[in-house]
């Protein structure tokens, strides 16, 4: 025999019906099934509304009674033709539940015991129309009132069985059943006494774990709306995958844990017997499922999944009063027993100085009352604290019996969490170790969900998240080979790039889902108005597991913003270089605030664009090596003017043609004034460990007076037509000396310049073509022959490519 359970999702619709009545009538086929169903779904909660209305005199309760009868009404006509004896039947158990209803709003008042009642009519209802689904289709069923095989003690809303009249009951009961389809109500029961009464919100599980026990059939069924328990919720965590077995002890910490596709004490039954429970899935049957049973040693995951509980709050009792005292645990946890509240985690400092305990959060101010109550004298005397309340709190835990075994499960997971600026509240951990728990804020349960799955089940494949501004030239490029790549990094570096947020100078799109990068124009320009403030508002609300924001604009409000992504542990990749060179006090502070969140502050492209020279430069420092001196042609901008500025060419054309390419800033004096440059060497001494400004930097000017003191850049480009001598000039007098022009950065002895110098071919920069940069560290180590870093320094292309790398580089 076996015994199978249909949640309230899978008697849900007339539909779904269908669904049951083929399941079951194809296993009875080869032997008898006791098949227990809750309510139809959503008619629980409709009941409890209703009751609760009418104890408060409040006559929209017939509105919700209505509601019912209708819903019930129309499954019968569905399921039966409208049969008249159904529809009799179901007609008279609306009419008995209208009079409880009635006399619920005549005394004002709903105790435990009419609340029983009361929730009882929706299993009441269900199994007799299922049952009448099954005969009226031909397949012969009998209907069990559960209430007269489960007796409980009086304890309503959440009874305890007495197990020995119970499975006496049960075992007389089915000897002398002849049927092979019996259905029951699941949830109900009743006292010694006849009352009605329940096993509390989830208790059909329960009731078929006990039919299950009592019978000891060879397994037990129970059909929900998911194809078994997961590694996470799925609802939340998009990769989770179906456990394929599971022990007992398992499954029991993740359905307390908040795995609401089972309900704890279901387990305990079926344990007692070693009855294997299936949890299988209505809309789809051919689905393997989850089994819970004994399980041997696993050599595979130590973890088998990851729950929670939302709603938690966090009580602390402290004080130095209760440092040696005995009987102060005691009295705490008995005073919450006496006021029925559950308390779902306990952690106590070893000093005995503050015992912390999680409750629900619908409990926290009666569990408040009760402890300052009970502890009032030693409140009086100010040996013992106010109770410190702490709301809007979750309960994560790992769960696996095979955690015990294996090194480190707790410092990957505590690690994971601060990562990601997950604060954990409390801690606790059983000698047992097959739970490892840990309270945090709720807004904080999705992304650690994510973080510890991503860590525990996706073989460490990271996800990293972009919010990416200033997608313009650079940005389409970057945009562009993330796409093309993304298959490449999720075979071969385990990485999963995402894109969720976008914004340009006219608008801007933040999404908890990836923004498909084949279409990203036409989503952006369909998103809201771009607003800087906004945009990083929505970044942090949006609290995403390893977030990166990336800055691809010249932008001083947007460089001036790290320290809030920072502070919330999303890290940041610049190509905007306003924030490593603007003051040594803002550079340090962002460099700190990494270091402390835990969140990476990479702008590789400020010096080189594509080119690896801080990553040189940091490795260099990081390996013990000590910075003598640099040399260095750092703009490629420059770099393609001078070579291609000839003796008789026209610096305006040159000049106008790198800015066309893309080469130089839309505002070529940056580049051409030395400020770029400056702005380089400035960081890569910062790099070497010395603390400058800006105006520390020596810049030696090649431009004219007039062309410094333009007013904007149609201005300047006519000044460079004024000034034209003068640059042939200095073209001509590099060029009768056998030399060319180069933009040289030079770091030595603590001190930084830049200028425009004639070099010879003895220089490494002479051959230096198109838009190319080069550097030269010197060091401790290389002190004659330097180590260089040499290749393109400027474009689209490469300066993407470099935005890119550093974010591979967070992985």
């Amino acid at each position: 025999m076996r015994v199978l359970k249909f949640g309230g999702t899978s008697v849900g619709s007339v539909k779904n019906i269908e669904k049951v009545i083929a399941i079951v009538n194809n296993q009875a086929a080869s032997h008898p099934v006791a098949v227990v169903v809750s309510a139809v779904g959503g008619i629980t909660d409709l009941l409890l509304k209703a009751g609760t209305l009418a104890a408060q005199k409040d006559e929209t309760y017939k509105d919700v009674f209505l509601e019912i009868h209708q819903k019930h009404t129309a499954f019968a006509k569905a399921l039966t033709e409208g049969d008249a004896i159904v529809m009799a039947d179901i007609s008279a158990l609306m009419s008995h539940l209208d009079d409880l209803l009635k006399g619920i709003f005549l005394i004002n008042e709903l105790s435990p015991k009419t609340l029983d009642k009361l929730a009882a009519f929706g299993e009441l209802t269900s199994s007799r129309i299922i049952t009448a689904a099954f005969n009226h289709q031909g397949i012969e069923a009998t209907l069990k009132d559960s209430r007269q095989l489960i007796i409980t003690d009086g304890n309503h809303t959440k009874a305890s069985v007495l197990y020995d009249r119970t499975n006496e009951n049960i075992k007389e009961f089915f000897a002398k059943a002849s049927q092979n389809i019996t259905i029951l109500g699941g949830f109900i029961a009743s006292t010694a006494t006849g009352e009605t009464s329940t096993l509390g919100r989830g208790g059909s599980d329960f009731t078929a774990a006990i039919i299950a026990a009592a019978l000891e059939v060879d397994q037990l069924e129970i059909w929900t709306d998911v194809s078994g328990m997961f590694s996470a919720n799925p609802k939340l965590v998009k990769q989770a995958k179906p456990i394929r077995d599971i022990s007992y002890h398992e499954a029991m910490e993740l359905s307390h844990f908040g795995a609401k596709v089972l309900y704890p004490p279901t387990i305990v039954p079926a344990l007692s017997k070693n009855i294997p429970i299936y949890i299988k899935n209505t809309m789809a049957p051919e689905e393997a499922g989850t089994r819970i049973g004994e399980q041997e040693g696993s050599n595979g995951n130590p973890i088998k999944g990851i729950s929670h509980i939302s709603d938690v709050a966090l009580l602390t009792l402290e004080g130095a009063g209760m440092v040696g005292i005995s009987g102060i645990s005691k009295r705490l946890f008995e005073v919450l027993s006496l006021q029925q509240i559950n308390v779902i985690l306990i952690t106590q400092a070893s000093s005995e100085h503050s015992i912390c305990i999680g409750v629900m959060e619908a409990d926290a101010l009666r569990a408040k009352t009760a402890i300052e109550t009970e502890f009032a004298y030693e409140l009086s005397l100010r040996k013992i604290d106010p109770v410190i309340v702490e709301t809007s709190l979750a309960i994560i835990a790992l769960v696996g019996e095979s955690m015990k075994s294996h090194q480190g499960i707790s410092g990957k997971m505590f690690s994971t969490l601060g990562k990601n600026n997950v604060n954990i509240r409390a801690i606790a951990q059983g000698a047992s170790e097959k739970n490892i728990s840990a309270v945090i804020a709720e807004k904080d349960v999705k992304k650690a969900l994510n973080s510890l799955h991503e860590v525990f089940f996706e073989g460490n494949r990271k996800q990293i998240n972009l919010f990416i501004t200033g997608v313009g030239n650079v940005g389409a490029k970057l945009l562009n080979q993330i796409n093309s790549q993304k298959k490449y990094l999720k075979d071969h570096l385990n990485l999963n790039i995402r894109v969720l947020g976008l914004s340009n100078s006219r608008k801007m799109l933040v999404s908890e889902q990836a923004i498909d990068l084949d279409n990203w124009e036409e989503a952006l320009a369909q998103g809201e108005k771009a607003d800087i403030v906004r945009f990083r508002e929505n970044v942090i609300a949006l609290n995403q597991r390893n977030s990166v924001f990336v800055d691809i604009t010249a932008n001083e409000p947007v460089a001036m913003a790290y320290e809030e992504y920072l502070r919330n542990s999303i890290a940041v990749v610049a190509c905007n270089k306003i924030a490593a060179a603007g003051k040594q006090e803002y550079y340090a502070n962002l460099k700190r605030l990494s270091r402390k969140y835990n969140a990476p502050f990479k702008f590789e492209t400020n010096v080189g664009a594509g080119l690896p020279i801080i990553d040189t430069l940091q490795n260099l420092i990081a390996s013990g090596d000590s910075i003598t001196k640099v040399q260095a042609v750092l703009s490629g901008s420059l770099n393609f003017v001078f070579n291609n500025f000839k003796s008789g060419d026209s610096f305006y054309d040159v000049v106008q043609q790198a800015k066309e390419e893309g080469y130089t800033e839309p505002d070529p004096r940056i580049d051409l004034s030395g400020v770029d440059v400056a702005r380089k060497i400035l960081i890569l001494a910062r790099e070497s460990g010395l603390e400058l400004e800006l105006e520390d930097i020596v810049n030696t000017p090649f431009l004219t007076a007039n062309n410094l003191e333009s007013t904007d850049v149609p201005h300047f480009f006519e000044t460079l037509k004024e000034d034209a001598a003068h640059f042939e000039k200095l073209v001509a007098d590099a060029t009768a000396a056998g030399k060319r022009l180069k933009y040289v950065a030079q770091l030595d002895n603590g001190k930084a310049s830049v200028g425009l110098q004639s070099v010879g071919a003895d220089s490494p920069f002479y051959n230096l073509e198109g838009s190319d940069n080069i550097v030269l560290f010197y060091t401790a180590r290389y002190p004659e022959q330097p180590l260089i870093v040499k290749g393109a320094g400027a474009g689209g292309d490469v300066t993407a490519s470099g935005l890119f790398s550093d974010i591979i580089r967070l992985r």
